[in-house]
């Protein structure tokens, strides 16, 4: 199946906490999206790879995306290697996104930054003719997508772009709230971390508030480009109330 838009994370939940509105914008559109989750979040304090596993799962669901994978790469330990790029590699070929969406460049958990580094460096290699990998036994055929943009997540880093998800918001929360075990729950016996805080949540909230400030709506997710962004003409611009 080719993909519009491949979104990876690293941890299940890192797609919808940061760009799940523009995954649902875009599914409306009529595009085909995807999720590939890089490892089972099986260092999280929180609930157990198995309930993280469901947890994505209802989350896809509610996102309606095309197809979501995990590459069950060891949380916190991947490398940036020959070895995960070839994995990721594989994973570009055999969906041959347009547009590639990906964990920050630099964030509070260091393997944030770390995927993003190997996501973006997979994404080119995946365009060498001489890079050869094959999925279920066949070759595949080499492919680079047009875009890799990364998503804003912890750490407030500046955007190079906005997109207004205000119609489709309350579903993202709805895709957020998915995973149960990680994210505040009065009934939950668990130890208290850093995301379980009540608090957390607004401040996601507030972000995807402060993003859709500077375009003049309500709500918008940011993300970052090393690549020059070009329009054909000004009626791409959103149109805004001045």
């Amino acid at each position: 199946m080719k993909l519009d838009i491949l979104a990876f994370g690293v941890h299940p939940d890192d797609v919808e906490l940061s760009c799940a509105g523009v995954l649902l914008v875009e599914k409306a559109n009529g595009k085909k999206t995807g999720i590939i989750d890089l490892t089972q979040g099986e260092l999280g304090t929180r609930g157990t790879a198995e309930t993280r596993l469901l947890e994505a799962a209802a989350a896809a669901q509610i996102l309606q995306t095309d197809i979501r994978e995990n590459l069950k790469m060891a949380d916190g330990f991947f490398q940036n290697d020959e070895a995960h790029q070839r994995q990721i590699i594989t994973a570009i070929r055999k969906y041959q996104p347009e547009i590639i969406l990906c964990n920050a460049p630099s964030d509070r958990h260091p393997d944030h930054g770390r995927s993003a580094k190997l996501v973006e460096e997979a994404a080119f290699l995946s365009g060498l003719k001489k890079i050869e990998t094959s999925h279920n036994g066949q070759p595949q055929q080499h492919w680079r997508p047009k875009y890799v943009f990364n998503y804003i997540q912890d750490r407030l880093l500046q955007p190079n772009f906005v997109i207004d998800i205000t119609p489709v918001f309350e579903k993202k929360l709805e895709s957020v709230k998915a995973y149960g075990t990680q994210f505040h729950s009065p009934n939950s016996n668990e130890p208290q971390t850093y995301i379980s805080s009540p608090n957390f949540l607004e401040s996601v909230i507030y972000r995807h508030k402060w993003f859709g400030k500077m375009i003049g709506v309500e709500y918008a997710e940011g993300f970052i480009t090393q690549k020059m962004i070009g329009f054909s003409n000004f009626d791409n611009f959103i149109k805004q109330n001045t």
